[in-house]
């Protein structure tokens, strides 16, 4: 097989990280070429860089078809290489056809040629052995039906390469099915192709060949013929032991939050308790269902079936105000579109969560401030003062002020979504010491992490969400890096 693309000792740095470091990895002409590794390890960087959206650093080189060249998202698209996202970039008020032709509609004299674009269409469709009309609005399909649209528009036009992220993440078993299908296709018409899974049974299905990243570096590439799930796993788990965080345990004491047969957005019966004192890791790959969960949790989401229990007593969580006043926090995932108001002051940020628990209809900018002031000696957070501009501050001292905010509420049940996402090191310290601390103090903390050493570090049990459910539960000695993703990943098998 032809080699159609490839990247050469390629680095990407962006301010404090270090992404990507001397990746060099190919595709061929008529092959799948896996792309497999933990969150964080490095694919989305990659997948971006051969797209175009991403500059590599000075020294990296891609070539194409054996020419070195400089991809810009324009540039890639007219050599052929094509990307496909996880999230569908599609409009869901057109049609399949007007779909596949945004921006590259077939014109005559100034006129769509709509007769020969939906001809076209049909045709592309029904050689990815899809029936659907081409006449159909996409808010109408299922994501697996998206997702062929997506893969049809790529095929019409010029394609080298076509890049899968994540295709089939959160698909029936059917849709799945047929994705493969599709891509068997695709890869007989002599098209490489680059897929990333964290489902490791596709891998194996479809694959050719497979990459293994790890905090940025490429760490193997097998053939998948003779290749084992387990050989796959050790490759993504291997990791210095400094990078793990020693903390202080702390006596376990009574059930705080119970969650019985839970069902709603898009998570299934589910069940676990937390403790007072215990930090409860809620591990998974991105898209199994953790997320969404905490969301039901704290009433962003509606429950469908099931009970939270609140020391010992029922609740109902119609709204985030209701889980508020039931003493739940949540520190989100994306604190700066979610968590904080960053043209607004520390002090102004602090205050806010709480104005649910008062019945003060006149807000006093000095108690506000005093507050704020209050928080900013406590955490450490460096600014000059209360009256500091939240948009000014670094990551970590934007997440401290999310942590004010939600322990003026008087919280004692915690839900740290990604708690050190974006921080540096020191910062990543002293988020571990605020939460070691509110342990202390006998709040109960459930964290949802995708950094697989803060999941270890920190947590005293873990349950590993897998599609929706739970797929197991971990503790002590059995929190490892291998034990989390073949349960993220689904049964080892040989």
């Amino acid at each position: 097989m032809d080699e159609v693309l490839r990247l050469s000792h390629v680095s990407k740095t962006f301010p404090g990280v270090r992404a990507l470091e001397d990746i060099s990895f190919d595709v061929k002409r008529g092959e799948v070429h896996c792309l497999c590794g933990e969150n964080g390890a490095g694919k989305s960087t990659l997948i971006k860089i051969l797209s175009g959206a991403y500059q590599p650093d000075d020294g990296g080189k891609i070539y194409f078809d054996g020419r070195e060249v400089s991809l810009t998202p324009n540039s890639a698209l007219k050599m052929g290489i094509h990307t496909i996202y996880q999230e569908h970039i599609v409009f869901n008020d057109l049609s399949i056809t007007e779909n596949i032709f945004t921006g590259s509609e077939i014109t005559r004299w100034g006129l769509q040629q709509r007769r020969q674009m939906r001809q076209q269409a049909e045709s592309v469709l029904r050689y990815l052995k899809s029936d659907l009309s081409p006449e159909i609005k996409m808010r109408h399909l299922t994501s697996g039906q998206q997702k062929i649209v997506e893969i049809a528009k790529a095929l019409l036009f010029k394609s080298n390469v076509i890049i899968l992220d994540e295709p089939t993440a959160s698909f029936s078993s059917k849709e799945i099915d047929t994705v493969l299908e599709i891509v068997r296709t695709v890869r007989q018409n002599g098209i490489g192709v680059i897929y990333i899974s964290h489902h490791l049974d596709e891998v194996f299905e479809i694959g050719d060949r497979a990459t293994v990243l790890r905090d940025g570096r490429k760490v193997s590439v097998h053939p998948i013929t003779g290749l084992t799930k387990s050989t796959l796993i050790k490759d993504m788990v291997g990791r210095d032991p400094s990078t793990f965080y020693e903390r202080e345990h702390v006596a376990r004491g009574k059930v705080a939050l119970e969650v019985r047969n839970v069902t709603g957005n898009g998570v299934r019966n589910v069940s676990f308790d937390v403790h007072r004192g215990e930090v409860l890791g809620i591990a998974g790959m991105v898209g199994s269902g953790r997320s969404e969960l905490m969301e039901v949790l704290f009433g962003g989401a509606p429950i469908v079936h099931g009970d939270i229990l609140i020391d010992g007593k029922k609740v109902r969580h119609a709204s985030p105000k209701a889980a508020i006043r039931n003493k739940m926090c949540f520190i989100t995932e994306d604190r700066q579109n979610t968590g904080l108001f960053l043209d607004k002051s520390i002090a102004d940020n602090v205050a806010v969560a709480n104005m649910v628990n008062t019945s003060e209809i006149i807000v006093k900018p000095s108690d506000d401030l005093a507050t704020g002031e209050k928080y900013l000696k406590l955490l450490n957070i460096k600014a000059p003062t209360a009256r500091t501009k939240v948009l000014n501050l670094s990551g970590g001292n934007q997440q401290k002020v999310v942590l004010g905010k939600w322990f003026n509420t008087g919280g004692e049940i915690f839900i740290f979504d990604e708690p050190s996402r974006g921080v540096d090191v020191g910062s990543k310290q002293e988020i571990y010491k605020v939460m070691v601390d509110l342990l202390k103090q006998g709040k109960a903390i459930l964290m949802v992490s995708s950094d697989m050493p803060e999941v270890i570090s920190m947590s005293d049990r873990v349950i590993v969400f897998k599609q929706g459910q739970i797929a197991g539960e971990l503790t002590g000695e059995d929190i490892t890096e291998e034990a989390i993703l073949t349960l993220s990943i689904g049964d080892q098998k040989e």
